[in-house]
């Protein structure tokens, strides 16, 4: 089946793919956001325990995900980990810092003889969420705004900077991603509070949080989508494969695939219903979904006009000629047709995780099985 598509095809399906567990990543990045509200929503321990449990049940998701997003990555356009985690390794390494520490924090929290103490390891699950959630929406923005790196002819990188990727956080388009997926993660944490804990001062606060925190995240993220559609963008002559800065490239992206622009609008739409039934209705606690889903469709959008209709997806800013395309990037036709035999089980793998979501979700979280559940985080 998979032998007669032809390498582009091949390379366009793995894009989806890739594109596809990065906007699920953002979506279950509400765990990140979550643990940067704990001093904010709970008031006592017991609430306390309620939160981190309920985000307990869910962090494996969030870090299985950013595992096989990675690998993902790597196995099909080996090209750019090579380039992005060789150069730019100081970011790669503080996020992987970042959610060490929050397995560790999930693990040991209330484990008995616990000597560096519960607020020890809350304050791992704040850095946790407050460096996941901005650095790798910094790292995305970089997919517009281009790094500092080059590549010779065997293909080894040199990054221009001693930052290793930190100086991406001085671009203003890459810092308001990174800022909107932040506060876009908080927003998520507020409506899976509100639809996963039966407590009602937990449910009032975590309303009021919703407000605080959506109109930051709708503030930066217009700032950075009606900003990109004024950057010049990084194209590439489909038969040269010459690289070269063309203005209004992501604009064009959305006019030329209508689909993908669809896509972003009803993805907009969903978030914007979830946030706002969510505060207009007293008793509504379904946000969470038309917000997740909402969500997924936009970030998909994003990574579809970041590396579709010829355009470079890790473009050089210091050497135009160094930038990455799913052409240049991508592993073998083999690879690519043996890989995709084995993407045939995502839709099973989506089906499980689905099924353990409603079977943990089934039974809303009180404070009285803080006190006689065996199995705390």
């Amino acid at each position: 089946m998979f032998e007669s598509l032809s390498h582009l095809v091949l390379q366009q399906y793995w894009w989806i793919i890739v594109s596809l567990l990065g906007s699920l990543l953002v979506f279950l990045m509400f765990v990140q956001g979550g643990q940067t509200l704990l001093g904010s929503i709970a008031r006592d321990q017991t609430e306390r325990s309620m939160l981190v449990n309920a985000l307990g049940r869910k962090w494996e998701f969030t870090f299985t995900t950013l595992v096989t997003f990675g690998g993902a990555f790597f196995a099909s356009f080996p090209l750019f980990y090579s380039s992005s985690f060789g150069g730019a390794y100081w970011v790669w390494t503080l996020i992987l810092f970042a959610f060490i520490i929050q397995a560790v924090s999930y693990e040991f929290r209330t484990k008995a003889g616990n000597f560096l103490g519960q607020k020890t390891y809350e304050a791992f699950l704040f850095v946790n969420g407050l460096l996941g959630t901005i650095l790798i929406g910094t790292a995305v923005g970089t997919f517009f705004t281009g790094s500092s790196f080059s590549l010779n002819n065997m293909n080894q990188v040199s990054w221009e900077g001693p930052a290793r990727g930190l100086e991406a956080a001085l671009n203003v388009q890459n810092l308001a991603l990174g800022l909107a997926v932040f506060f876009l993660a908080r927003v998520l944490a507020t409506l899976y509070f509100i639809n996963t804990i039966d407590d009602a001062n937990i449910f009032a606060r975590s309303k009021k949080q919703l407000l605080i925190n959506s109109v930051p995240f709708l503030v930066f993220f217009l700032f950075f989508l009606i900003r990109l559609m004024f950057l010049n963008g990084f194209a590439y002559n489909p038969d040269t494969k010459l690289v070269v800065l063309e203005k209004f490239k992501y604009l064009h992206n959305f006019l030329e695939m209508p689909l993908v622009l669809v896509m972003l609008l009803i993805g907009v739409v969903g978030v914007l219903y979830g946030i706002g039934s969510s505060l207009l209705k007293s008793r509504y606690t379904s946000g969470i979904w038309f917000a997740g889903a909402g969500t997924v469709l936009t970030v998909l959008s994003l990574f579809l006009i970041a590396g579709f209709n010829h355009t470079a997806f890790y473009p050089s800013s210091f050497d135009l000629q160094s930038s990455l395309t799913i052409e240049n990037a991508s592993s073998s036709k083999f690879t690519l047709t043996a890989m995709s035999y084995v993407s045939l089980m995502v839709p099973f793998v989506l089906a499980y995780i689905w099924y353990a979501w409603w079977l943990m979700n089934k039974k809303k979280i009180t404070r009285e099985e803080m006190t006689t559940e065996e199995h705390l985080y």
